[in-house]
């Protein structure tokens, strides 16, 4: 596997090998608003599970022109509504502004497509409830690109690991996802509270998907939470730093912390670990690089009653998630991700940003 702008976590999009899950012209998609980079990780997945992208919509014509020379084969779209009315069309990804994603999502529903938004899907406890009532009555798919597990490897081994009972039954995930803040880069809406929607909503979103799938929890409480602005007094509305804890309705515990301070020294974005505690043993996920030892990523530590084990998965494992998620919508099954599980997670990050207080 190779990995694309590491120290960029903006424009990171990893990279694996084709495992093509239909044939050539089965599966047509489309990307639109292409405002966060990660619509790239997203369309590499899909393309290399054997999907057909056949279009590309973004008002930007800047955007447009740099996303069809890494993808000549999309074929450039007038407006979102020359995409929704191709019946060749089965699912549109897109990288919306974060407080536009849900309502995109809907339109692209509504117009009888299955829609794959990058996190986090929405900014407000209003559009996750117009969004679910949009899947009841279209039958459509809303899925969400939570990248720091379902594209690393690591995160989906462990999936694996703990799933077959490694561990013995998971009592708590702590989830650690600093980020470099890349801050002249960024586009205004980045640091406008209203559009990205906090801390937590935004990055925390990965870690609550995590701690969901890990811990088996189906729903849970936040019971502390917190944020703060340490380092930007320049943008009054940005967080830099947010941190929660959860209390699953299995009983588990829940442990992040989010940030934008990963300083110029690591090799890459951030420093992104996972911790899981079972009742026979504990797994560390150091995602992205090992530090100042292996700036491979991919690392999974696993302590047993057997003893102590370090592997490196890097292209061993795959990205699974993109096959399925095609197969889902074509079946209409639910492998890759449950619609469930993707709305409970968006409402924790959500229920969380309401429920910090600001620190700094």
């Amino acid at each position: 596997m190779t990995q694309i702008q590491k120290a960029d976590g903006m424009n990171y999009a990893p990279q694996g090998k084709p495992r093509p899950v239909v044939k050539a012209g089965e599966f047509g998609f489309a990307a639109a608003h292409l405002d966060h980079g990660h619509i790239y990780g997203q369309c590499n997945g899909l393309l290399e599970a054997g999907a057909e992208l056949k279009w590309v919509y973004d008002p930007d014509p800047k955007k447009v022109e740099a996303f069809v020379a890494k993808y000549p084969q999309a074929k450039v779209a007038r407006a979102l509504d020359e995409i929704l009315a191709d019946p060749a069309v089965k699912l549109v990804t897109a990288a919306a502004v974060p407080c536009d994603r849900g309502p995109l999502g809907i339109r692209v529903m509504q117009a009888g497509k299955d829609y794959f938004t990058d996190k986090t899907p929405f900014t407000s406890l209003a559009q996750l409830d117009a969004a679910k009532a949009a899947v009841a009555t279209t039958g459509r798919k809303y899925m969400v690109y939570f990248s720091e597990r379902l594209h690393v490897e690591s995160a989906m081994y462990a999936t694996d690991l703990v799933a077959a009972g490694a561990i013995g039954k998971v009592i708590q995930v702590i989830g650690l996802g600093p980020h470099r803040l890349g801050k002249a880069n960024r586009p205004a809406w980045f640091f406008e509270r209203a559009k990205y929607g906090g801390i937590l909503t935004d990055i925390g979103s990965h870690q609550f998907e995590q701690f969901l799938t890990y811990s088996g929890a189906t729903d849970a409480t936040v019971t502390q939470a917190a944020v703060g602005n340490y380092a930007n007094p320049d943008k009054p509305e940005f967080e830099d730093f947010g941190e929660a804890s959860l209390l699953g309705d299995n009983g588990t515990s829940n442990y992040i912390r989010v940030d934008w301070f990963t300083p110029n020294g690591l090799g890459t974005w951030g420093d992104g670990r996972t911790v899981i505690l079972g009742t026979k043993g504990y797994i560390e996920l150091r995602k992205y690089l090992d530090v100042a030892r292996d700036k491979a990523g991919d690392n999974v530590y696993i302590v047993d009653d057997q003893g102590e084990r370090h592997v490196n998965v890097a292209g061993q494992v795959g990205f699974r998630f993109f096959g399925e998620l095609i197969l889902d919508c074509l079946n209409r099954t639910e492998k890759a991700m449950t619609q469930a599980h993707a709305f409970k997670a968006a409402e924790l990050c959500l229920r969380a940003q309401l429920a910090a207080r600001k620190i700094a």
